[in-house]
C-alpha cells in the first residue's frame, strides 16, 4: 500500500501544471516528459520496456529519501 501511495505522490509531483484545462482532466505527467524518461532509462521512447519492479523500486527509493528529510526530491 505504501508503494501505491508513493506512486500517487510521484504522479502529483510530475503532473502537467495545466492538467485541469485538458481532457481527461487528470493530473498526469506530460507525454513529452514521459517519453524522455523512457528514453533516458531504457534507451527507447516507447513504453514497451517499462517494468513494474523498476517503477516500484523508484517509488521505494523516493519514499526513503522523503522520510530522511529530503522533501524536495
Amino acid at each position: 500500500m505504501t508503494v501505491l501511495l508513493e506512486l500517487i505522490r510521484v504522479c502529483w509531483t510530475f503532473r502537467d501544471r495545466r492538467w485541469y484545462r485538458r481532457f481527461p482532466f487528470l493530473p498526469f505527467p506530460p507525454k513529452d516528459y514521459l517519453r524522455w524518461r523512457m528514453e533516458t532509462n531504457y534507451g527507447d521512447k516507447s513504453f514497451s520496456n517499462v517494468r513494474w519492479k523498476d517503477i516500484s523500486a523508484y517509488a521505494r527509493w523516493r519514499r526513503e529519501l522523503r522520510t530522511q528529510g529530503h522533501e524536495g526530491s
